[in-house]
């Protein structure tokens, strides 16, 4: 019998992100209201990535192949096509301004007008072996008049516009693509990490407010920066939660993968007087005593790692001019939040109120949802659902156009 469950299935939008501790695929789907809900997730443990760029294609392949077949199995959908999620150190954000004088006799500004100097702003000088992955409009200025949204039929004679962009080195986006694209799997776009995170875990008031989003992955670091609705600041430090647990490997002299579960056991990203002289002994498979672990030297190490990172956004933001812009506080996400006392470090290190990051404005499957790890994910798919919604706007108005253009031609005949 005919399966009628694939004439019901809405539009489907996918996120991968390889990552270095993980390859995750999220599944959404909108409805016939235009809703967007999760409906599938896959996950597998990552190889051949390192500081959040393949490395090693083979193994990474292997791992986002069993990511997307159990993605494929939870949502019960064949998947063809993604959103993929880029980062690395490698990837640069800066703000650019472009400027179009207004010819037209009555000074009035048009559509065409708004293309002509965005084209303008994107038109910027980055070394030729980088790639605009980003060109985020900000505002317009209309002659001295500064934070228009939308400056279609407003009078003047000089239109401006500043764009935040986004770039990175081509090369190395490629070779997620290819990785991808060998799968015989589309790329619908790319996205940058650190904007993925923050569609999904900001509100448009926080965005409005002014908000630092930080997303403490395990190879790398993404955070940016939003004030008065609008991306203002990106940034990627090439250090993340590896870096913590290599750390504690060499300061506690222990293998990777025992330190990486101290970290979180009996770890805190915030040093103090009750961890001096602390210590426990750990059991071995066999449910045998090992050699102590000294807490006091394992919270020593953690808090100067994890306060370094910060201090070093804190500076970036700064240097940005944007700190005083933060009335909405931070959000930390990332599989770097589960750290015990991560917030309170960084209300600390920042003195704003910082917040645990979890996917909002989302339905689906509530145990993915409140996971700070997966706000990567989950905000691919939010990605990729603003494009398809946009896409389907334009073809509306196309079609509007096609209805309406002949009885307006004919009219003028008469």
């Amino acid at each position: 019998m005919f399966d009628l469950r694939f004439l019901e299935r809405r539009p489907l939008i996918v996120g991968l992100e390889i990552g270095t501790s993980k390859v995750c695929a999220m599944v959404g789907e909108i409805n016939a209201e235009g809703a967007l809900t999760i409906i599938g997730i896959g996950q597998s443990p990552s190889r051949g990535v390192r500081k959040a760029e393949v490395v090693e294609p083979n193994l990474a392949e292997e791992d986002v192949r069993a990511a997307l077949a159990e993605a494929e199995h939870s949502a019960d959908v064949e998947i063809r096509s993604v959103y993929l999620g880029v980062s690395g150190g490698h990837v640069l954000g800066f703000n650019n301004r472009g400027v179009q004088p207004i010819v037209s006799r009555d000074r009035d500004i048009t559509e065409e007008d708004v293309n002509d100097v965005i084209r303008n702003a994107k038109a910027i000088n980055i070394p030729a072996e980088h790639y605009v992955v980003h060109a985020i409009r900000q505002h317009f200025s209309v002659d001295d008049q500064e934070e228009v949204r939308d400056p279609v039929g407003m009078l003047g004679s000089r239109l401006e516009v500043e764009m935040h962009v986004i770039h990175g080195r081509t090369n190395r986006f490629q070779n997620a693509i290819r990785l991808v694209k060998g799968m015989h799997l589309d790329v619908e776009d790319i996205v940058f990490n650190g904007l993925a995170s923050s569609l999904a875990v900001l509100a448009a008031d926080q965005k409005e407010l002014g908000t630092l989003v930080i997303d403490l992955g395990a190879g790398s670091t993404e955070y940016l920066v939003y004030s008065r609705g609008v991306v203002k600041h990106t940034g990627v430090i090439a250090v993340g939660g590896d870096h913590v647990s290599q750390d504690i490997a060499l300061g506690l002299k222990l293998p990777q993968g025992r330190a990486e579960k101290l970290k979180f056991d009996h770890g805190d990203a915030i040093f103090d007087e009750t961890a001096r002289g602390a210590s426990f002994t750990p059991h071995n498979e066999l449910g045998l005593p090992e050699r102590p672990i000294n807490i006091e030297h394992l919270r020593c190490v953690m808090s100067l790692r994890l306060q370094e990172t910060f201090e070093i956004i804190r500076e970036e933001v700064e240097e940005a001019g944007l700190m005083n812009h933060l009335r909405g506080g931070v959000f930390i996400c990332g599989g770097g939040a589960r750290i015990p006392r991560i917030l309170e470090l960084a209300e600390r290190v920042f003195e704003l109120p910082a917040f645990l990051g979890h996917a909002r404005g989302i339905s689906g499957l509530a145990s993915t949802l409140d996971q700070p790890e997966f706000a990567t994910a989950i905000g691919l798919v939010k990605f990729g659902a603003g494009q398809k919604r946009k896409k389907k706007a334009e073809r509306g108005a196309l079609q509007r156009f096609a209805n309406w253009a002949p009885a307006r031609f004919f009219a003028n005949l008469v």
